[in-house]
């Protein structure tokens, strides 16, 4: 009897090192290149849209591929797509340290996008069927406190790697750290799969072309021309194939993203919101990383470091920022935390200029990283409780990707607005630029918060929704699902 309790503990051990260690590297990428973009453009060249494409390769194919990614685990083997993501990341990584070039690094980062967005839904859904349910929440704990910390870490490691080494190890980190996880991942993890799993190709391509035409025009407009035959086709064809897209999750209950999700106002105004507020965050992140390097004078690691009380703040916060969420509902939380947000990046653009003192720009960083903790920490759960547990899967991939979306457009579109008034000749031409762009993320995750506070409030005790008259029954056929997957 102790014999298969022990492995079984053993199988889930192995389970949450495997997959959080793969999350941590997925997620160190989206924000560890930000401090290494003024190395880059001085080794590689390249134009601010060169650099903005350095950003959003990777998040753009991690966004439109993730549920993708998830829709083939579950049909050829979820341990088998997670080995193959996770190989297609490490060797892009290499490709993206050995470019000899920015346009073979922009393409090596849209291959490692590819690989992430096979690999992390994946993480997840094999740490879930590897943990006994009594321990479940603990180890999902861990592993968002390791993607977490990935991400609060991204500035500091790759300003440390950068200055201490060079810039190409930002990448070779992943390189061994993968080479470990892959005969780890093929021997200690099991195979599963879904039964009647489906693969939406046609949704896939849809959302896939639509947002590439759209990011495309907006890093290019301000070079090409607002007018341009180029921006004009990427605008329209970019709407068109969304609306299409739109239009495919209506009519298609199987589609990857059903969207009679959306009819329920809680999970249309958390996404929105969230689509919102990365916009601004990492738009703004963009610039300001390298406006600490460019104009403030710090070093990459410097910069890093300064760039903590806000990346790492959610690590202290959000515990907090949870157990309020139980006590009084997530929407005042999470507007509460957009509204902090939006106030932190207006005092950005109220400190920037040259020569100012760290002194000046730390209230902004400690507001707006406490305005971060604040939306994070509910957010995840207004989404799963908005939902079906059945379409819980489904739900938390949408989120995740609509996050992502929000990213790329947010480098796109504040990159846009930086570039239409400033540039990198001297710190004031720099600064000219940065303040409107950081006016126009306040201005949206100001508008995210608007959006959060017009969801529902927390419905009283004792009522029954449609959602929730369903969730026994939903509830019992995954638990069936899921048996048969195991």
């Amino acid at each position: 009897m102790n014999q298969p309790a022990a492995r079984g503990g053993t199988n889930a051990t192995w389970a949450l090192v495997i997959t959080g260690a793969a999350g941590f590297m997925a997620a160190l990428d989206n924000l560890v290149v930000t401090t290494a973009l003024p190395s880059i453009r001085e080794d590689l060249g390249g134009k601010l849209a060169d650099l903005e494409w350095t950003v959003n390769a990777y998040t753009l194919t991690f966004a439109v591929l993730l549920m993708f990614g998830a829709a083939l685990g579950d049909r050829f083997g979820r341990r088998r797509l997670f080995v193959g993501g996770l190989s297609v990341f490490t060797a892009a990584s290499a490709a993206a340290a050995l470019a000899p070039g920015i346009n073979t690094l922009i393409a090596a980062r849209a291959v490692q996008g590819v690989g992430a967005a096979i690999m992390m839904p994946l993480a997840l859904t094999l740490l879930t069927a590897a943990v006994p349910a009594a321990r479940r929440g603990a180890a999902l704990g861990i592993f968002s406190a390791v993607t977490g910390i990935a991400v609060a870490a991204g500035p500091l490691v790759g300003g440390s790697l950068t200055e201490h080494i060079s810039w190409e190890w930002i990448f070779w980190l992943n390189v061994p750290i993968g080479l470990l996880l892959l005969p780890l991942a093929r021997t200690r993890l099991k195979e599963s799969y879904a039964p009647n799993a489906r693969i939406d190709i046609p949704g896939t391509l849809l959302i896939s072309g639509g947002l590439f035409g759209i990011v495309y025009a907006l890093v290019n407009a301000n070079a090409e021309g607002w007018t341009s035959p180029l921006v004009l086709t990427g605008l329209i064809a970019g709407t068109l194939l969304i609306a299409g897209f739109v239009r495919h999750g209506i009519r298609r209950p199987d589609s990857m993203l059903p969207m009679r999700l959306f009819k329920d106002r809680t999970f249309a105004g958390i996404n929105a919101a969230s689509l919102l507020m990365f916009l601004g965050m990492f738009g703004s992140i963009f610039l300001l990383s390298q406006f600490m390097q460019g104009v403030a004078g710090y070093s990459p690691t410097e910069a890093g470091l300064r760039m903590l009380p806000w990346t790492a703040m959610p690590l202290l916060v959000a515990p907090f920022a949870g157990i309020l969420s139980d006590r009084i509902g997530g929407r005042p939380v999470v507007t509460a935390g957009l509204a902090l947000q939006a106030v932190g990046l207006a005092l950005f653009a109220m400190a920037v200029e040259p020569g100012v003192s760290y002194a000046a720009l730390l209230p902004a960083l400690i507001v707006s990283g406490i305005g971060m903790a604040l939306y994070f920490a509910p957010a995840t759960s207004l989404v799963m409780s908005s939902v079906r547990p059945a379409e819980q899967g489904i739900a938390s991939g949408a989120n995740s990707a609509l996050r992502e979306v929000g990213g790329a457009l947010g480098v796109a579109t504040l990159g846009a607005v930086f570039s239409a008034r400033g540039g990198y000749e001297t710190p004031q031409v720099f600064v000219d630029g940065t303040v409107p762009a950081l006016w126009i993320g306040s201005a949206v995750v100001g508008l995210a918060a608007l959006t959060a506070l017009a969801m529902p409030g927390r419905r009283a005790t004792g009522r029954t929704t449609p959602v929730r008259k369903s969730a026994a029954r939903d509830t019992a056929a995954g638990e069936k699902r899921e048996a048969v997957a195991v």
